[in-house]
């Protein structure tokens, strides 16, 4: 049984799903426009509506399948979804007077949806329109200072509306009311890691079998987490690390060390002179990514073909992935992944993909489960390119030296700290920039280094991290000794959006 998420075009519907599974429920995200037909089939036990861009009073605006309110099913809807569920119940939603965008505060609220809610309850609102008058025997559950209409409840209690977005952090018992809604609705709350990690366990067996079983690893927590769970499974398996040469300090050691150790079968290529040549002369960012994309496939295709023959082709797809991807039908194409109907055509393997239907975190549950070292499980995450796209220009031996360095130093830095871990990602980026400065009594031109720390839940948005004055000093002076090459280090002060986390 699931809770099936509808999705309007909200920025958010992911984090609903993610907080439906925090709580041990299992969820599914569906096109806004799902047939019943589609809706049925994951067997749902609750449906929520999603918020959205749209106006329910907009000809051209999303609408559910009208009979998804002959199932019977409980139903939530979230600021859009609150609108329409008013608007098709008889109710009136009208343009508000400014849009309503930020913190908010409910000033009395009521009812099963607010259950073990106390003290100051603080929301977060993002809506233009606003509900004007009720569907008959519905009443509100909730209001503010600002709206009063907040929170809406049909007469039977099965159906609710709340104008805020109870998924984002910015709601602080946001979570409390969608675990009132499940109470409310019934679903189960039996899907545990160790529950989810027995049902992968299973599934990887029957789908394997005694067929031999091939996947990447690229060292991170996806792919490692697969290797783990193959092994663990007692399935014939071969990993790849393709060792591409822009990987960071020690991380070739650590990795092999660390999934030999826990039983997996590592083959390992040293293919850095074959990427470093391939993108000789190359300074263009998504040149380098596609040379060094088009170069691991061959490396890769190449040594599988020599360990061969294999019947699956394992990998490390996300939920994530095939929403993006246009996986779910019906989805808005948003960018293509690799992994998600990318590869070349000569690979003639069937996909073996247990985490298809995972999130990030849950994925780093079952690696804790799976005994993954933390040094893997909770490492920031690292882009497929490696060090290229932080290196602005082209990519030579030399510079993938300097920025290796740096990268380590700023990094072990963080950990001495104790602030790794309360950041979402911190790289550094060696620009092409020189700067005058001054090592003892000469004058000398180095490299100007970019440090980046940000915090996130889902680097979908991310603000600059604020680090201590004093660490930024200590790092800064710590990198331009032991790394001499670097003449001046600047600090990135910019939120994605505008930004994106990486330089390129």
């Amino acid at each position: 049984m699931s809770v099936v998420i509808l999705d309007f075009g909200s920025q958010y519907t992911q984090l609903i799903a993610r907080r439906i599974r925090e709580l041990h429920a299992y969820s599914v995200m569906l096109t806004g426009t799902a047939t019943v037909k589609e809706i049925e089939d994951h067997q749902p036990k609750a449906i929520i509506l999603s918020g959205g861009p749209a106006s329910v009073f907009d000809p051209a605006g999303p609408r559910p399948d009208p009979r998804i309110f002959e199932l019977g099913l409980p139903l939530l809807g979230i600021c859009y979804g609150m609108h329409y569920l008013v608007y098709h119940f008889g109710g009136q939603v009208e343009r508000a007077d400014q849009r309503e965008y930020g913190r908010a505060h409910l000033v009395c609220y009521e009812g099963p949806l607010f259950a073990g809610l106390s003290g100051d309850v603080q929301v977060w609102m993002s809506h233009a329109d606003s509900v004007s008058a009720l569907p008959p025997g519905w009443h509100v559950v909730a209001k503010s200072a600002e709206n009063p209409v907040v929170a809406v409840q049909s007469a039977d209690e099965r159906i609710f509306g709340v104008q805020f977005h109870p998924e984002v952090v910015h709601t602080p018992q946001g979570l409390r009311v969608l675990e009132n809604f499940l109470h409310i609705a019934g679903v189960p709350r039996d899907r545990t890691p160790k529950h989810t990690l027995n049902l992968l366990l299973h599934e990887v067996r029957n789908r394997a079998g005694d067929k031999r079983v091939l996947l990447a690893a690229s060292g991170g927590v996806d792919s490692s987490t697969l290797a783990l769970l193959l092994a663990r499974a007692g399935v014939d398996h071969t990993a790849i690390f393709v060792d591409h040469g822009l990987l960071r300090l020690g991380e070739r050691e650590e990795v092999e060390r660390t999934l030999r150790n826990l039983g997996v079968n590592l083959v390992s290529v040293d293919a850095a002179d074959r990427f470093l040549c391939a993108l000789k002369g190359i300074a263009d960012p998504e040149k380098k990514r596609k040379t060094i994309g088009g170069e691991f496939i061959a490396v890769f295709e190449e040594k599988a073909r020599e360990l061969g023959p294999f019947d699956l082709l394992a990998q490390g797809t996300l939920y994530p992935d095939v929403i993006e991807s246009a996986g779910s039908k019906g989805a808005a194409m948003i960018k293509s992944h690799h992994n998600v109907g990318g590869l070349p055509e000569t690979f003639n393997f069937m996909l073996l993909e247990p985490f298809r239907d995972l999130f990030k975190d849950e994925v780093r549950k079952l690696a804790q489960l799976l005994e993954l070292p933390d040094e893997i499980r909770l490492r920031h995450p690292f882009p497929g390119p490696g060090l290229a796209i932080r290196i602005l220009g082209e990519v030579t031996p030399k510079r993938l030296h300097i920025l290796r360095r740096a990268d380590a130093v700023f990094i072990s830095t963080l950990k001495e700290w104790g602030l790794y871990h309360e950041v979402w990602q911190a790289l550094a980026v060696l620009t092409p920039v020189r700067s005058v400065g001054v090592s003892g009594d000469e004058r000398r031109y180095g490299y100007v280094l970019a440090l980046r720390a940000v915090t996130s839940t889902d680097g979908m948005t991310a603000d600059w991290a604020q680090l201590p004055m004093d660490f930024l000093d200590a790092v800064a002076s710590r990198i331009t000794r032991l790394v001499p090459e670097i003449g001046r280090v600047v600090y990135d002060i910019t939120s994605k959006p505008p930004a994106t986390i990486e330089w390129e």
